[in-house]
Protein backbone atom coordinates (compact mmCIF):
# COMPACT_ATOMS: atom_id res chain seq x y z
CA UNK A 1 0.00 0.00 0.00
CA UNK A 2 1.22 3.58 -0.95
CA UNK A 3 0.73 6.32 1.85
CA UNK A 4 0.53 9.48 0.06
CA UNK A 5 1.18 13.12 1.35
CA UNK A 6 -0.50 15.94 -0.13
CA UNK A 7 0.87 19.98 0.39
CA UNK A 8 -1.34 21.65 1.49
CA UNK A 9 0.20 25.32 0.97
CA UNK A 10 0.02 25.26 -3.04
CA UNK A 11 -2.61 23.41 -4.97
CA UNK A 12 0.27 23.00 -7.04
CA UNK A 13 2.60 21.47 -5.62
CA UNK A 14 3.25 18.20 -5.82
CA UNK A 15 3.90 15.54 -3.19
CA UNK A 16 7.90 14.76 -2.31
CA UNK A 17 9.27 12.14 0.06
CA UNK A 18 11.96 12.43 2.38
CA UNK A 19 15.89 11.80 1.52
CA UNK A 20 16.92 7.91 2.64
CA UNK A 21 20.42 7.10 2.55
CA UNK A 22 20.79 3.24 2.98
CA UNK A 23 24.03 2.67 5.41
CA UNK A 24 27.07 1.27 4.01
CA UNK A 25 28.05 -2.25 4.45
CA UNK A 26 31.43 -3.22 5.75
CA UNK A 27 31.89 -7.16 6.13
CA UNK A 28 35.37 -7.57 7.28
CA UNK A 29 37.31 -10.85 6.54
CA UNK A 30 39.95 -12.83 8.22
CA UNK A 31 42.55 -10.78 6.79
CA UNK A 32 40.87 -8.05 8.45
CA UNK A 33 40.64 -6.00 4.92
CA UNK A 34 36.96 -4.46 4.41
CA UNK A 35 35.43 -4.31 1.09
CA UNK A 36 34.52 -1.01 -0.62
CA UNK A 37 31.65 0.29 0.56
CA UNK A 38 28.46 1.88 -1.45
CA UNK A 39 28.25 5.41 -0.95
CA UNK A 40 25.35 7.39 0.32
CA UNK A 41 22.57 8.38 -2.29
CA UNK A 42 19.48 10.33 -2.83
CA UNK A 43 16.36 9.13 -4.05
CA UNK A 44 13.08 11.27 -4.91
CA UNK A 45 10.52 8.80 -4.81
CA UNK A 46 7.26 9.44 -6.73
CA UNK A 47 5.52 6.08 -5.77
CA UNK A 48 4.60 5.71 -2.51
CA UNK A 49 6.10 2.00 -2.53
CA UNK A 50 9.55 3.94 -1.36
CA UNK A 51 8.52 4.22 2.21
CA UNK A 52 9.13 0.80 2.76
CA UNK A 53 12.84 1.54 2.27
CA UNK A 54 13.89 2.82 5.47
CA UNK A 55 13.04 -0.31 7.74
CA UNK A 56 14.55 -2.54 5.10
CA UNK A 57 17.43 -0.47 5.12
CA UNK A 58 17.73 -0.92 9.22
CA UNK A 59 17.31 -4.81 9.18
CA UNK A 60 20.05 -4.78 6.58
CA UNK A 61 22.05 -2.68 8.94
CA UNK A 62 21.62 -4.75 11.64
CA UNK A 63 22.59 -8.31 9.54
CA UNK A 64 25.61 -6.66 8.64
CA UNK A 65 26.64 -5.96 12.23
CA UNK A 66 25.61 -9.02 13.31
CA UNK A 67 27.72 -10.72 10.50
CA UNK A 68 30.63 -8.96 10.98
CA UNK A 69 30.36 -9.91 14.83
CA UNK A 70 30.74 -13.10 13.87
CA UNK A 71 33.74 -12.59 12.21
CA UNK A 72 35.23 -11.41 14.75
CA UNK A 73 34.34 -13.67 17.16
CA UNK A 74 35.85 -16.47 14.64
CA UNK A 75 38.97 -14.48 14.41
CA UNK A 76 39.57 -13.98 17.94
CA UNK A 77 39.55 -17.66 18.57
CA UNK A 78 41.54 -18.72 16.08
CA UNK A 79 44.07 -16.10 16.89
CA UNK A 80 43.47 -17.15 20.80
CA UNK A 81 43.93 -21.02 19.88
CA UNK A 82 46.64 -20.42 17.34
CA UNK A 83 48.16 -17.95 19.36
CA UNK A 84 49.43 -18.19 22.98
CA UNK A 85 47.40 -20.71 23.81
CA UNK A 86 48.29 -22.85 20.93
CA UNK A 87 51.69 -22.00 21.62
CA UNK A 88 51.88 -23.28 24.97
CA UNK A 89 49.59 -26.32 24.31
CA UNK A 90 52.32 -27.08 21.31
CA UNK A 91 54.80 -26.77 23.62
CA UNK A 92 53.41 -29.47 26.34
CA UNK A 93 52.85 -32.06 23.61
CA UNK A 94 56.92 -31.66 22.72
CA UNK A 95 58.27 -31.53 26.14
CA UNK A 96 55.72 -35.20 26.68
CA UNK A 97 56.85 -36.60 23.23
CA UNK A 98 60.86 -35.91 24.74
CA UNK A 99 60.26 -37.26 27.86
CA UNK A 100 58.71 -40.32 25.66
CA UNK A 101 61.60 -40.71 23.74
CA UNK A 102 64.21 -40.17 26.88
CA UNK A 103 62.50 -43.00 29.13
CA UNK A 104 62.28 -45.19 26.20
CA UNK A 105 64.58 -48.08 26.75
CA UNK A 106 65.72 -46.79 30.15
CA UNK A 107 64.73 -49.27 33.14
CA UNK A 108 65.54 -47.83 36.54
CA UNK A 109 67.58 -50.00 38.38
CA UNK A 110 66.20 -51.01 41.72
CA UNK A 111 68.25 -50.96 44.81
CA UNK A 112 68.63 -54.15 47.06
CA UNK A 113 66.19 -54.87 50.09
CA UNK A 114 67.21 -53.40 53.02
CA UNK A 115 68.14 -56.95 55.07
CA UNK A 116 67.24 -56.76 59.20
CA UNK A 117 68.81 -57.52 61.02
CA UNK A 118 71.99 -58.17 58.50
CA UNK A 119 72.83 -61.65 58.98
CA UNK A 120 76.06 -63.55 58.49
CA UNK A 121 74.21 -66.12 56.42
CA UNK A 122 72.92 -65.59 52.88
CA UNK A 123 70.54 -67.92 50.60
CA UNK A 124 71.54 -69.27 47.60
CA UNK A 125 69.29 -66.20 45.83
CA UNK A 126 71.01 -63.68 47.46
CA UNK A 127 74.01 -64.86 46.17
CA UNK A 128 73.15 -64.42 42.75
CA UNK A 129 71.55 -61.22 43.49
CA UNK A 130 74.90 -59.67 44.53
CA UNK A 131 77.08 -61.52 42.07
CA UNK A 132 74.85 -59.89 39.69
CA UNK A 133 75.50 -56.14 41.49
CA UNK A 134 79.05 -57.09 41.23
CA UNK A 135 78.82 -57.42 37.44
CA UNK A 136 76.85 -54.49 36.82
CA UNK A 137 79.49 -52.59 38.87
CA UNK A 138 82.32 -54.07 37.01
CA UNK A 139 80.56 -53.00 33.41
CA UNK A 140 79.88 -49.86 34.94
CA UNK A 141 83.23 -48.91 35.52
CA UNK A 142 84.74 -50.61 32.26
CA UNK A 143 82.66 -47.97 30.54
CA UNK A 144 84.44 -45.52 33.00
CA UNK A 145 87.82 -46.26 31.90
CA UNK A 146 87.04 -45.97 28.40
CA UNK A 147 85.47 -42.43 28.65
CA UNK A 148 88.10 -41.40 30.55
CA UNK A 149 90.59 -42.55 27.84
CA UNK A 150 88.50 -40.92 25.14
CA UNK A 151 87.81 -37.69 26.70
CA UNK A 152 91.23 -37.57 28.99
CA UNK A 153 89.15 -36.51 31.88
CA UNK A 154 86.63 -37.88 34.21
CA UNK A 155 83.25 -38.23 33.04
CA UNK A 156 80.18 -36.44 34.36
CA UNK A 157 77.55 -38.54 35.73
CA UNK A 158 74.91 -37.68 32.37
CA UNK A 159 77.64 -38.41 29.94
CA UNK A 160 78.13 -42.05 32.05
CA UNK A 161 74.26 -42.58 31.79
CA UNK A 162 74.12 -41.53 28.43
CA UNK A 163 77.06 -44.09 27.47
CA UNK A 164 75.07 -46.93 29.28
CA UNK A 165 71.53 -46.71 28.50
CA UNK A 166 70.42 -45.49 31.74
CA UNK A 167 68.88 -42.85 34.16
CA UNK A 168 71.47 -41.00 36.43
CA UNK A 169 69.13 -42.28 39.39
CA UNK A 170 70.86 -45.79 37.81
CA UNK A 171 74.07 -45.00 38.24
CA UNK A 172 73.73 -44.41 41.86
CA UNK A 173 71.82 -47.05 42.84
CA UNK A 174 74.38 -49.39 40.99
CA UNK A 175 77.15 -47.78 42.82
CA UNK A 176 75.30 -48.29 46.17
CA UNK A 177 74.46 -51.93 45.17
CA UNK A 178 78.01 -52.22 44.22
CA UNK A 179 79.30 -51.60 47.40
CA UNK A 180 76.57 -52.90 49.74
CA UNK A 181 76.96 -56.67 47.60
CA UNK A 182 81.30 -56.38 48.88
CA UNK A 183 80.11 -55.93 52.57
CA UNK A 184 77.61 -58.40 52.58
CA UNK A 185 79.60 -60.97 50.66
CA UNK A 186 82.98 -59.58 52.68
CA UNK A 187 81.36 -60.22 56.37
CA UNK A 188 79.61 -63.80 55.01
CA UNK A 189 82.52 -64.95 53.59
CA UNK A 190 85.03 -64.07 56.37
CA UNK A 191 85.62 -67.21 58.07
CA UNK A 192 86.71 -68.70 54.72
CA UNK A 193 89.14 -66.47 54.02
CA UNK A 194 90.77 -66.60 57.09
CA UNK A 195 91.18 -70.35 57.21
CA UNK A 196 93.21 -69.83 53.99
CA UNK A 197 95.12 -67.11 55.04
CA UNK A 198 96.31 -68.83 58.01
CA UNK A 199 98.35 -71.24 56.18
CA UNK A 200 100.68 -68.81 54.03
CA UNK A 201 102.10 -67.37 57.57
CA UNK A 202 105.03 -66.31 57.92
CA UNK A 203 105.96 -65.92 54.65
CA UNK A 204 106.69 -61.88 54.49
CA UNK A 205 102.73 -60.62 55.15
CA UNK A 206 100.97 -60.42 58.18
CA UNK A 207 97.24 -61.92 58.57
CA UNK A 208 95.68 -58.76 58.15
CA UNK A 209 97.29 -58.46 54.97
CA UNK A 210 96.91 -62.11 53.94
CA UNK A 211 92.68 -61.67 54.84
CA UNK A 212 92.82 -58.49 52.89
CA UNK A 213 94.35 -59.98 49.35
CA UNK A 214 91.79 -63.02 50.14
CA UNK A 215 88.95 -60.37 50.40
CA UNK A 216 90.20 -59.37 47.08
CA UNK A 217 90.28 -62.19 45.88
CA UNK A 218 86.66 -63.26 47.16
CA UNK A 219 84.93 -60.31 45.35
CA UNK A 220 86.73 -61.08 41.92
CA UNK A 221 85.41 -64.93 42.19
CA UNK A 222 82.40 -63.55 43.01
CA UNK A 223 82.46 -61.42 39.22
CA UNK A 224 82.76 -64.51 37.47
CA UNK A 225 80.58 -66.64 39.30
CA UNK A 226 77.72 -68.22 36.94
CA UNK A 227 74.98 -69.83 39.29
CA UNK A 228 73.82 -71.76 36.21
CA UNK A 229 76.41 -74.35 36.47
CA UNK A 230 75.10 -75.44 39.65
CA UNK A 231 78.10 -74.89 41.87
CA UNK A 232 78.12 -73.17 45.32
CA UNK A 233 80.10 -69.99 45.68
CA UNK A 234 82.36 -70.65 48.00
CA UNK A 235 83.54 -73.58 46.51
CA UNK A 236 84.37 -71.53 43.10
CA UNK A 237 85.36 -68.44 45.56
CA UNK A 238 88.20 -70.56 46.92
CA UNK A 239 90.01 -70.84 44.41
CA UNK A 240 90.41 -67.40 43.34
CA UNK A 241 91.23 -66.68 47.29
CA UNK A 242 94.12 -68.69 47.30
CA UNK A 243 95.68 -67.69 44.23
CA UNK A 244 95.30 -64.22 45.20
CA UNK A 245 97.15 -64.47 48.30
CA UNK A 246 99.89 -66.77 46.54
CA UNK A 247 100.69 -64.00 44.20
CA UNK A 248 100.55 -61.61 47.18
CA UNK A 249 103.43 -63.80 48.66
CA UNK A 250 105.22 -63.92 45.62
CA UNK A 251 105.39 -60.37 45.06
CA UNK A 252 105.76 -58.69 48.29
CA UNK A 253 107.81 -61.64 50.61
CA UNK A 254 110.73 -61.41 47.94
CA UNK A 255 112.76 -58.23 47.23
CA UNK A 256 112.93 -59.81 43.47
CA UNK A 257 109.76 -60.87 41.89
CA UNK A 258 109.37 -64.44 40.52
CA UNK A 259 107.17 -65.02 37.52
CA UNK A 260 103.68 -66.69 37.67
CA UNK A 261 104.43 -70.07 36.49
CA UNK A 262 108.12 -70.21 38.96
CA UNK A 263 105.90 -68.99 42.18
CA UNK A 264 103.33 -72.37 41.09
CA UNK A 265 106.09 -74.53 40.83
CA UNK A 266 108.24 -73.15 44.03
CA UNK A 267 104.52 -74.06 46.27
CA UNK A 268 104.63 -77.65 44.58
CA UNK A 269 108.47 -77.61 45.11
CA UNK A 270 107.80 -77.08 49.32
CA UNK A 271 105.11 -79.60 49.52
CA UNK A 272 107.31 -82.37 47.80
CA UNK A 273 110.08 -81.20 49.91
CA UNK A 274 107.97 -82.06 53.30
CA UNK A 275 106.12 -85.34 51.75
CA UNK A 276 109.62 -86.77 51.22
CA UNK A 277 111.11 -85.22 54.21
CA UNK A 278 108.91 -86.87 56.74
CA UNK A 279 109.32 -90.24 54.14
CA UNK A 280 112.65 -90.14 53.99
CA UNK A 281 113.41 -88.79 57.47
CA UNK A 282 116.13 -86.16 55.89
CA UNK A 283 115.97 -83.36 53.48
CA UNK A 284 115.41 -84.52 50.15
CA UNK A 285 117.86 -84.01 47.45
CA UNK A 286 117.18 -82.10 44.05
CA UNK A 287 116.96 -85.22 42.15
CA UNK A 288 114.39 -86.82 44.32
CA UNK A 289 112.09 -83.74 44.10
CA UNK A 290 112.20 -83.82 40.65
CA UNK A 291 111.54 -87.43 40.10
CA UNK A 292 108.60 -86.74 42.33
CA UNK A 293 107.31 -83.54 40.07
CA UNK A 294 107.95 -85.05 37.12
CA UNK A 295 110.18 -82.19 35.76
CA UNK A 296 113.84 -81.19 35.18
CA UNK A 297 116.47 -81.26 37.63
CA UNK A 298 117.68 -77.98 36.39
CA UNK A 299 114.69 -76.55 36.65
CA UNK A 300 114.20 -77.41 40.56
CA UNK A 301 117.85 -75.93 41.33
CA UNK A 302 117.15 -72.79 39.56
CA UNK A 303 113.78 -71.86 41.53
CA UNK A 304 115.21 -73.04 44.71
CA UNK A 305 118.52 -70.97 44.21
CA UNK A 306 116.34 -68.02 43.88
CA UNK A 307 113.94 -68.69 45.92
CA UNK A 308 116.44 -67.96 48.82
CA UNK A 309 115.49 -65.52 51.32
CA UNK A 310 118.38 -62.62 51.05
CA UNK A 311 121.41 -62.49 53.88
CA UNK A 312 122.33 -59.69 55.63
CA UNK A 313 125.68 -58.36 55.22
CA UNK A 314 125.94 -57.67 58.77
CA UNK A 315 125.40 -61.24 59.94
CA UNK A 316 128.39 -62.96 61.69
CA UNK A 317 130.10 -66.19 61.07
CA UNK A 318 131.50 -68.21 63.40
CA UNK A 319 135.34 -69.35 62.45
CA UNK A 320 138.24 -71.14 64.22
CA UNK A 321 139.78 -67.37 64.50
CA UNK A 322 136.57 -65.79 66.28
CA UNK A 323 133.31 -64.44 64.62
CA UNK A 324 133.93 -62.42 61.55
CA UNK A 325 131.03 -60.22 59.05
CA UNK A 326 130.11 -61.01 55.67
CA UNK A 327 130.88 -57.53 54.53
CA UNK A 328 134.39 -57.74 55.76
CA UNK A 329 135.13 -61.32 53.60
CA UNK A 330 133.19 -60.43 50.52
CA UNK A 331 136.15 -58.49 47.93
CA UNK A 332 134.51 -55.27 46.54
CA UNK A 333 134.03 -55.76 42.81
CA UNK A 334 136.16 -52.39 41.49
CA UNK A 335 139.14 -53.80 44.01
CA UNK A 336 141.91 -54.93 41.85
CA UNK A 337 145.21 -56.33 42.67
CA UNK A 338 148.29 -55.54 42.01
CA UNK A 339 148.78 -57.94 39.44
CA UNK A 340 145.86 -56.94 38.19
CA UNK A 341 147.33 -53.52 37.68
CA UNK A 342 150.58 -54.14 36.37
CA UNK A 343 148.91 -56.30 33.81
CA UNK A 344 146.32 -53.46 32.74
CA UNK A 345 149.27 -50.99 32.24
CA UNK A 346 151.17 -53.61 30.43
CA UNK A 347 148.19 -54.30 28.01
CA UNK A 348 147.96 -50.66 27.13
CA UNK A 349 151.30 -50.05 26.14
CA UNK A 350 150.91 -52.87 23.96
CA UNK A 351 147.97 -51.26 22.32
CA UNK A 352 149.62 -48.12 21.97
CA UNK A 353 152.61 -49.87 20.22
CA UNK A 354 150.36 -51.11 18.15
CA UNK A 355 148.61 -48.36 16.91
CA UNK A 356 151.83 -46.24 16.59
CA UNK A 357 152.40 -48.68 13.60
CA UNK A 358 149.24 -47.16 11.50
CA UNK A 359 148.89 -43.76 9.96
CA UNK A 360 147.12 -41.36 12.25
CA UNK A 361 143.84 -41.13 10.79
CA UNK A 362 143.58 -45.29 11.13
CA UNK A 363 144.61 -44.91 14.68
CA UNK A 364 142.03 -42.29 15.39
CA UNK A 365 139.80 -44.41 13.90
CA UNK A 366 140.49 -47.25 16.08
CA UNK A 367 140.61 -45.04 19.08
CA UNK A 368 137.13 -43.80 18.26
CA UNK A 369 135.74 -46.76 16.90
CA UNK A 370 136.41 -48.85 20.51
CA UNK A 371 136.70 -46.39 23.14
CA UNK A 372 140.90 -46.42 23.67
CA UNK A 373 140.64 -43.17 24.92
CA UNK A 374 138.70 -43.62 27.71
CA UNK A 375 135.56 -42.34 26.02
CA UNK A 376 132.69 -44.42 25.49
CA UNK A 377 132.61 -46.35 21.54
CA UNK A 378 131.05 -44.13 18.70
CA UNK A 379 129.34 -46.24 15.60
CA UNK A 380 131.28 -45.38 12.06
CA UNK A 381 128.41 -42.93 11.13
CA UNK A 382 129.34 -40.66 13.86
CA UNK A 383 133.20 -41.25 13.26
CA UNK A 384 132.46 -39.82 9.97
CA UNK A 385 130.70 -37.33 11.14
CA UNK A 386 133.69 -35.95 13.34
CA UNK A 387 136.25 -36.70 10.37
CA UNK A 388 134.18 -35.33 7.40
CA UNK A 389 133.78 -38.89 6.01
CA UNK A 390 131.27 -41.03 4.98
CA UNK A 391 129.74 -44.16 6.93
CA UNK A 392 131.20 -46.97 4.54
CA UNK A 393 134.91 -45.17 4.20
CA UNK A 394 135.33 -45.24 8.13
CA UNK A 395 134.29 -48.95 7.56
CA UNK A 396 136.44 -49.54 4.65
CA UNK A 397 139.23 -47.81 7.07
CA UNK A 398 138.91 -49.93 10.13
CA UNK A 399 138.80 -53.03 8.23
CA UNK A 400 142.51 -51.87 6.97
CA UNK A 401 143.89 -50.74 10.18
CA UNK A 402 142.45 -54.18 11.64
CA UNK A 403 144.11 -56.05 8.85
CA UNK A 404 147.66 -54.59 9.31
CA UNK A 405 147.31 -54.83 13.22
CA UNK A 406 146.95 -58.72 12.31
CA UNK A 407 149.92 -59.03 10.17
CA UNK A 408 152.19 -57.52 12.63
CA UNK A 409 154.56 -59.40 14.85
CA UNK A 410 153.74 -57.22 18.02
CA UNK A 411 150.05 -58.56 18.15
CA UNK A 412 150.91 -62.07 19.53
CA UNK A 413 152.41 -60.36 22.91
CA UNK A 414 149.09 -58.92 23.65
CA UNK A 415 147.06 -62.41 23.29
CA UNK A 416 149.62 -63.45 25.96
CA UNK A 417 148.65 -60.55 28.29
CA UNK A 418 144.73 -61.68 27.78
CA UNK A 419 145.63 -65.07 27.92
CA UNK A 420 144.28 -65.92 24.71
Amino acid sequence: MAIATVCSSSPNCSPTLPKISPPSLKIHHHNHQPLPSTSGFDLNLVSNDALTTAPAAQTVALAGAALEAAMLGEVNYERETNGIDGLAARRKKRRERRKGLEDKGYEEVPLLPPVTPRSRHLTRKQEEQFCMCLKEGARLEAERRKLVAALKHEPSLEQLARVMGMKKRSIDNILYNTTESEERLIRAYRGLIVSVAVGYQGKGLSLQDLVQVGSVGLLRGAEKFDPKRGYKLSTYAYWWIRQAITIAVAIESRPFRLPGSACSLLVKIIEAKNILSSRLRRLPSHYEIAELLDVQVSRVKLICRKSRPPSSLDRAIVTDRGSVKIQDIIAVPDELTPEQIVRDQQIKEEVERLLGTLSKRESDILRLRYGLDGHPPKSYKEIGDILNLSRERIRQISIEALTKLQQTSSVNNLKLLYGV
